[in-house]
């Protein structure tokens, strides 16, 4: 489908947002299309998000404890005049999530936690700065890995850079979500589905809900301004997943499997997309 048709180069949002609708495309609502202001607010959280990854990837080691990395990314993340976003968000008794192995995300930080050698753990930090939101997550790989784990990060990797490769101004959430399925599912991976991206910037979680499954051209518009993450979830067996119902946080993989994980907050710009966190 040619989806521009005769529509005139220079042409203000508003007609470039209509001519989407009459086409029958499911268009964002104002509120999701960030101004200067708030851009680049959110974008001096996520240069302190950054930092805390980058901080974090500096001290992270076998045998130290999940609880460790959460003193790292509290202390750091105030010493810079910043929040952690987890800490007390709906419940969550902790300032990041820490999930290793076959725990798929919001592993929550323990004392008795200990990383091991073999370990892969993602660290999922989300920073509020003068009340606007960041979220970035990374994996890291703790002594001698076994090469089908490393692997699975590394697939995990490309599959998010698939993914922020696709997430293009006019083009469609779907995009996204395609990318990443079609990477991950050639190397016999699955995607977990439960999950999602999200927008992100003046609240912890806004819409869109940014699927890692998809078709192209579906889904909806991605108009400059937007700003989200994209983070998918890819498990090393099927997608099932369950969660620990003694902490009722943390989620695992269904048959036990590893699983990886990696997240960048993008922005969608006039020419392509800008990754605000890494």
């Amino acid at each position: 489908m040619k989806l521009f048709g005769s529509l005139p180069e220079k042409t203000d949002l508003d007609e470039k947002l209509r001519h989407y609708r009459h086409l029958g495309h499911i268009v964002p609502p104002k509120k999701l299309i960030k101004t200067p202001e708030q851009i680049e607010g959110i974008k001096k959280s996520a240069l302190i998000n950054t930092s805390v990854l980058d901080y974090v990837s500096e001290h992270i080691h076998e045998g130290m404890s999940t609880q460790e990395i959460d003193d790292l990314v509290y202390d750091f993340t105030i010493s810079h005049g910043a929040i952690p976003a987890p800490l007390n968000y709906e419940g969550f008794p902790k300032s990041v999530c820490t999930s290793i192995n076959e725990e798929v995300c919001h592993g929550i930080p323990d004392k008795n936690t200990i990383l091991r050698d073999g370990d892969i753990v993602n660290v999922d930090v989300s920073t509020i700065l003068d009340g606007y939101y960041s979220d970035a997550s990374r994996m890291f790989m703790i002594g001698n890995v076994r090469p089908a784990c490393k692997r699975l990060v590394e697939v995990t990797k490309e599959c998010l850079e698939r993914g922020v490769a696709a997430a293009r101004p006019w083009g469609f959430l779907g995009d996204i979500g395609e990318a990443i399925q079609t990477h991950a599912e050639a190397h016999g991976y699955s995607v977990v589905r439960d999950f999602c991206g999200h927008g992100v910037g003046l609240k912890f979680h806004e819409k869109p809900e940014v699927e890692h499954v998809g078709k192209k051209g579906t889904g909806m518009l991605l108009v400059p301004g937007m700003i989200f993450t994209i983070e998918p979830m890819i498990n090393m067996g099927n997608y099932e997943i369950y969660i620990d119902a003694e902490n009722d946080w943390t989620v695992l993989t269904e048959d036990g499997k590893p699983s990886a994980q990696w997240e960048n907050t993008v922005l969608i710009t006039e020419t392509g997309v800008e990754i605000l966190t890494y």
